[in-house]
């Protein structure tokens, strides 16, 4: 088994479109598989590659629907659909996931959840280990609380961005990385705001840290993700390419 990989289930923003689903990616290493984001329609994507019963963890950087809604999917999968786990499947995101994903059911007491996930808040320097995979956070820079991953696995190091505008924690998170998996949100910034990337951010802070490779995702709807790719690339000046779904490649 590879000591490391990434397959792409998911990199739309903000909304999915027909093949595209929202952000959402499967991290495998050191005998963990881990759900990375649950934007809208991932789920499904997930069972193309992997029994979602079996998985190790699930990892949310943030509680924005395009990155999580597909929580409520997997609720109905586990305890409802045959898809039960052996055990609570730990999630890993910011505090008040649980009771938001509870809301859907409109229930205030979350203890229904506890037979499928086990809910761990998120914070800043947040680290565990699965396994030989190790996972950390780091917070980010965005209009809610919101963190990048670092995941480190046999010597392999992959880093992704989540949802951010530019800012030191990003680099910090990809220093040195193998793989560094960013967004590429916006054409430009609006004045006063930094809460997304554009592609030249992305080449830019991929150069800061050192990157092996950049990979740019979650394109949103000024953009072409071929535009953005070649924008980064230009700003990098290294081994730049785009995400695309049902892709699988090592880290």
């Amino acid at each position: 088994m590879p000591p490391l990989s990434l397959t792409v289930l998911g990199t739309a923003s903000p909304h999915p479109a027909p093949g595209r689903p929202c952000s959402g990616y499967l991290l495998r290493g050191g005998g963990a598989e881990v759900w990375v984001d649950a934007g809208p329609g991932t789920f499904a994507e997930l069972q193309r590659h992997t029994d979602p019963s079996r998985l190790t963890a699930i990892w949310i950087s943030h509680l924005h629907a395009d990155h999580s809604a597909d929580l409520l999917s997997a609720v109905y999968a586990f305890a409802y659909g045959g898809l039960t786990p052996p055990a609570p499947i730990p999630v890993y995101a910011p505090p008040g996931c649980a009771h938001r994903l509870a809301g859907f059911f409109g229930r205030s007491d979350i203890r229904f959840l506890e037979g499928i996930l086990d809910f761990h808040p998120l914070y800043d320097g947040h680290a565990v280990r699965h396994w030989n995979l190790r996972l950390a956070a780091r917070a980010v820079a965005h209009d809610a609380e919101a963190y990048g991953l670092r995941a480190e696995c046999a010597g392999r190091v992959f880093a992704y961005s989540g949802d951010s505008g530019p800012c030191a924690a990003l680099v910090e998170l990809a220093a040195e990385s193998d793989v560094f998996l960013c967004e590429a949100d916006i054409d430009r910034h609006r004045e006063g705001e930094q809460v997304h990337l554009t592609p030249e951010d992305a080449g830019d802070l991929a150069r800061k840290a050192g990157v092996r490779e950049l990979i740019v995702t979650h394109v949103g709807p000024t953009l072409t993700r071929e535009a953005a790719t070649a924008r980064a690339a230009v700003a990098f000046a290294g081994r730049t390419s785009t995400a695309f779904e049902g892709a699988t490649r090592l880290v």
